[in-house]
Formats: structure tokens, sequence, C-alpha cells
């Protein structure tokens, strides 16, 4: 399977133990006209990987704990995105629309 990568500029290598939170590559997306904001508490996170079968595009587990997802997907990426977020065991999966506040 070919590695995705999510427009990147590059990975941040992940080193993990078996006592640390899942970890994330890349960083918040800078706000755009049309998309969603994806975030995934990584406290909450348990790397269940239910969001990557739910939404295998957007969503990879790399290793044992290694999450990498889109931050900023596009909104006909919604269904596939809310489909991962329901899937979600621990509810760690947070979705928005591009300029909205967080609250």
């Amino acid at each position: 399977m070919p590695e995705r990568n999510f427009g990147r500029s590059a990975d941040i290598p992940l080193g993990m133990s078996d006592n640390s939170a899942p970890s994330v590559t890349g960083s918040s997306p800078a706000p755009s006209a049309a998309g969603l904001r994806v975030t995934v508490d990584l406290n909450l996170c348990q790397a269940y990987a239910q969001c990557c079968y739910a939404a295998p595009d957007h969503f990879v587990l790399k290793g044992r704990e290694a999450l990498h997802y889109d931050p900023a997907p596009s909104t006909g990426a919604r269904a596939d995105i809310e489909r991962a977020r329901i899937a979600c065991p621990v509810q760690a999966i947070r979705v928005e629309n591009t300029g909205t506040s967080r609250r």
C-alpha cells in the first residue's frame, strides 16, 4: 500500500514507548475558505484504529500507536470523517467547519 502524505511537507520522526500516548504528524491546518478542521485528542485516543477502518483515506495508523490523519479535509469528505468520528470508541475525534470558533 503506498504511503499517504496528506499534503504535509515532511513527516516528523515518530518515537513511541509502550507507556506514551499516540502521536500524530503534521501541524494545525491553516484556515481555508472551505473545508473541515479535524482534531484528535491524543489524551483520549487509545489507538483502537476504528477511524482507520471507517475512513482509510483520512486516518492511518503507523506502527502500534502513531496516528496520521488529514487535519484539513475538503467538505466532500464529511461523510467519511463523520463515520470515523462516530466509530471512535473513546470519542477522541472532533470535526468542525473551517471558520467556526472552537468551544
